[in-house]
């Protein structure tokens, strides 16, 4: 399977990457009590170096918050997916657990301030575009609520609009029976390529560590 960037991104954003990391054979369950502390303990910590009132001037929220705008999306009505978490915790909410592979995707989401997605590859059929949203592209979003996708970014397979930055589809959803996963990490623009490396390999890392399986790809696109 083949990910890649679409003109209608890469003429308004022509610095902004896809981390992409696919996963075979790995095992999703609750997560162990050793993440579970881990997330936990860096939760407490944020709290304490953060305020939600000046939640945008970390650099991923603020990079992704201009990056949605030069898209054509306003990012006070439709939150990037990590500012939308971050803002949460901040407002002094727990944590959501979902499973093994959910939280690792959004510990890292909260970590580096930037969206990820992580979805169930069997779900997906073809070769994998990121691109704006037209009129016709929406989708039952994980929050139970229809999304439509006009102007905003998103990640599309054979069967239409699945994924974005902002909120992912229920069809492509990781769930305990999940086994082989693709991961997306939103990269903005401010980002050095050899930090993307770095993030890069943490991500895959951790999942293969809490999840098994392997690793069968990890690249920039």
């Amino acid at each position: 399977m083949h990910v890649r960037l679409d003109s209608s991104v890469t003429e308004r954003l022509p610095q902004l990457s896809l981390g992409v990391l696919q996963y075979h054979g790995a095992s999703v369950s609750d997560s162990p009590k050793m993440l579970q502390g881990r997330i936990n303990f860096f939760i407490e910590n944020l709290r304490l170096e953060h305020e939600v009132s000046r939640l945008t001037e970390i650099e991923g929220v603020r990079e992704w918050r201009a990056a949605l705008k030069q898209l054509g999306t306003d990012p006070s009505r439709y939150r990037p997916s990590s500012e939308a978490l971050l803002r949460r915790l901040l407002q002094g909410n727990p944590f959501f657990w979902v499973n093994s592979a959910v939280d690792v995707n959004n510990f890292f989401s909260v970590l580096y301030a930037l969206p990820l997605g992580i979805y169930d590859l069997d779900q997906i059929h073809g070769d994998v575009v990121c691109r704006v949203g037209q009129a016709d592209d929406h989708y039952e979003g994980l929050n139970g609520r229809e999304v439509s996708m006009e102007n905003k970014p998103l990640l599309a397979d054979e069967q239409g609009a699945f994924g974005s930055p902002i909120v992912d589809s229920k069809r492509t959803c990781v769930t305990d029976q999940s086994r082989n996963m693709l991961q997306v990490i939103f990269f903005h623009e401010q980002l050095s390529a050899s930090k993307k490396d770095e993030i890069l390999g943490s991500v895959g890392r951790m999942f293969t560590e809490i999840n098994g399986g392997e690793i069968a790809q990890a690249s920039l696109v």
